[in-house]
């Protein structure tokens, strides 16, 4: 069973416009869960919705945690609740950490390439880069300083590694060329961001197959070879069509906003539900059993696959 801790707000701040942090304690003064760079909580809201938020504090403080949370006006809701609805003082709940991008600190030669909110994973890891002594350098990308969240604090590392793209000064936005320009043949790439600046990174890297590749997304991966299919809700005895570009969970969320997800990429679980028929085709890296499946990224290998929801 996960272990879910109870926390309050103690600060909250504006690093962006868009963007707020909230700094989370023990409401009893005691020490959170220990975690390393990379990790995020699932955070439960108010309303029922779990959304995970990476933790950008010092790396390993347990005296509180920090979270920051980009505004999206036309998501799933989440970051506009933890906008509009939560303030200092406030308990909320979650589960974790936990962590499936970690910084490997074996590795002698790093880029980090930030791409807005995407910063939040990644400032740890630089500090802590910085303390191990790392050979490393960032940039970080975005449409202006000003919407650059912590950029200051990422700057202030190590002033002489950073590169700071900001497209309203360089006068367009950046290419994977530029991204990449500091980085060699066996460099490792730590990349966090928006899915046009991730996808652009990978792409670009496959020349290097061997020099390791790190990311995160922020968002549901592309499907990749989808076909259309069917998805039968038993208890509701509703039929949906899930087209060949969308995952099951985006036409679920359709029908009803408040079905349980979290990380959309297969790999937390939280949206597994329990097959009564049909064959699936599991591409999620969490544990799926053979009457199981993750509705963010697996889908039906023949027509139609009966759930239990």
């Amino acid at each position: 069973m996960r272990r879910t801790t109870t926390a309050v707000i103690t600060k909250r701040e504006e690093p962006a416009p868009d963007v707020v942090a909230l700094t989370l304690a023990d409401p009893d003064g005691g020490l959170l869960p220990s975690w390393t760079p990379g990790a995020h909580i699932d955070v439960r809201l108010p309303s029922g919705r779990r959304r995970q938020y990476s933790l950008c504090g010092a790396p390993g403080r347990r005296t509180d945690y920090r979270i920051a949370v980009r505004r999206i006006p036309d998501g799933g809701g989440g970051s506009i609740e933890m906008h509009d609805t939560l303030h200092v003082g406030d308990l909320i709940e979650f589960e974790g950490p936990r962590n499936a991008f970690y910084l490997v600190t074996d590795e002698h030669e790093v880029l980090f390439v930030i791409g807005g909110i995407g910063v939040t994973p990644i400032l740890p890891m630089i500090q802590t880069a910085q303390q191990h002594g790392i050979n490393w350098r960032a940039v970080y990308a975005g449409r202006s300083r000003d919407y650059m969240p912590l950029l200051d604090e990422v700057v202030a590392v190590a002033p002489d590694r950073v590169t700071v793209w900001a497209d309203d000064e360089r006068g367009r936005i950046p290419t994977a060329a530029d991204l990449l320009a500091d980085a060699g043949p066996t460099t490792a790439v730590y990349v966090c961001g928006p899915t046009a600046l991730l996808e652009s990174v990978r792409i670009a890297r496959d020349e290097h197959a061997n020099a390791p590749l790190h990311y995160e997304r922020f968002g549901p991966p592309p499907v990749i070879d989808g076909v259309p299919f069917e998805l039968e809700l038993a208890r509701s005895q509703r039929v949906l069509t899930v087209p060949s570009n969308r995952s099951a969970l985006d036409v679920m969320l359709d029908r009803d906003s408040t079905t349980a997800y979290s990380c959309q990429q297969g790999f937390c679980g939280t949206c597994k539900v329990k097959v009564l028929a049909g064959q699936v085709d599991r591409r999620g890296s969490a544990a799926e059993g053979d009457d199981e499946m993750l509705v963010c990224v697996s889908r039906a290998k023949n027509g139609r696959v009966v759930i239990d929801a």
